[in-house]
């Protein structure tokens, strides 16, 4: 079975179905900002007393060196085969409105469709990942004296915050080109945007389902990418001596005091 046919099987399936409830706009999990609230790039907060070493323009030399460190590595890891596909954390599945659906499908034999598809969801995401980067670095850039030395005295998430604040526009627009090319490739963006638009008209369909495939995986890629920036910004934080980047260690390190 082809993805279209599959998303059709979908669509017939889904008449009557009990959606799951939403956690985001369109149906997905949002990460627990939780579990990355006390991770940090720029080491611990006991060190973060350390920034008037060098002055406002070397702690933002330090914090925009940091940033391309851990943007770059981010990136890099996402935008390759199983970046997205194969880290269980970031791995977009179908919205939960259409998981039950699956659920049949799969019972039924569709197993191997079912994946194919949610395959292809996950390809796209590392199509575009490549995007992220000189979007970054045109944030990093431009980011100011006063910039820095907020995202220094900020909480741990400081610098990702910052990021997500000044790039997110710009992400979109950038990565959701790709994606829409990677899922017409398949066939899998027309047929969900006819099935689905055709589906929430029905008096039946309760919860609605997000026509815009496109829009779904753009947003469960950025939440993906910058979970994963955090998670850079966490090691650089806990051991910014083992970045070997004197620039990195001599404004947020222990060697700064």
């Amino acid at each position: 079975m082809k993805l279209t046919g599959l998303v059709l099987s979908l669509f017939v399936l889904s008449v009557g179905s009990v959606a799951q409830t939403k956690t985001d706009r369109f149906g997905n999990s949002v990460p627990d900002e939780n579990k990355t609230a006390n991770r940090g790039i720029f080491g611990n907060n006991n060190n973060n007393n350390n920034n008037n070493n060098g002055g406002g323009a070397d702690i933002s030399a330090g914090i925009r060196e940091a940033l391309k460190v851990g943007t770059q590595r981010a990136a890099s890891n996402l935008h390759k085969p199983d970046g997205f596909f194969g880290n269980q954390l970031i791995k977009i599945l179908l919205p939960p409105e259409v998981r039950p659906v699956e659920t049949q499908l799969r019972s039924m034999g569709f197993g191997k469709q079912c994946d194919q598809l949610i395959k292809s969801l996950n390809r796209a995401a590392e199509d575009a990942a490549g995007q992220a980067g000189p979007v970054f670095v045109r944030a990093i850039t431009s980011m100011s004296i006063t910039d820095g030395v907020n995202i220094l005295r900020g909480g741990n998430r400081a610098a990702t915050d910052f990021l997500q604040r000044t790039t997110n526009s710009a992400l979109t627009e950038a990565m959701r080109p790709i994606i829409g090319n990677s899922l017409d490739k398949v066939g899998a963006n027309k047929a969900w945007r006819e099935i689905f638009t055709l589906y929430n008209r029905l008096p039946i369909a309760k919860k609605k389902v997000n026509p815009d495939l496109v829009g779904y995986v753009t947003e469960r890629s950025l939440n993906g990418l910058f979970m994963t920036v955090a998670d850079e910004e966490a090691k650089i934080r806990a051991n910014p001596a083992g970045q070997a980047n004197n620039l990195i260690n001599s404004v947020f390190g222990r060697g700064g005091n």
